[in-house]
């Protein structure tokens, strides 16, 4: 399924998602957030229950690993790098 969302990066709680989420839109990715619903319903912040699957399109995942990359190392470049 060539529109089928897969997991792009596994973060540690809803905050960390929704700004790995942010970022990736920037860059012209679609991004959802997942498996928040425990952490949610118990108000939970850290720990297993907490994490949070970034999920992107299948045929962005490249992109997205990419972008990923460059955020955790620090290096974020201009968008032409990704375009």
């Amino acid at each position: 399924m060539e529109d089928a969302f897969v997991v792009a990066d596994t973060v540690s709680g809803r905050i960390e998602g929704e700004i790995v989420r942010s970022m990736l839109k920037a860059h012209g990715i679609q991004a959802l957030l997942s498996g928040e619903g425990a952490a949610a319903a118990i108000g939970l912040n850290v720990g297993r229950l907490a994490r949070v699957d970034v999920l992107v399109p299948r045929k962005q995942l490249e992109q997205a690993a990419t972008i990923l990359a460059d955020y955790y190392a620090g290096r974020l470049a201009g968008e032409d790098e990704y375009g």
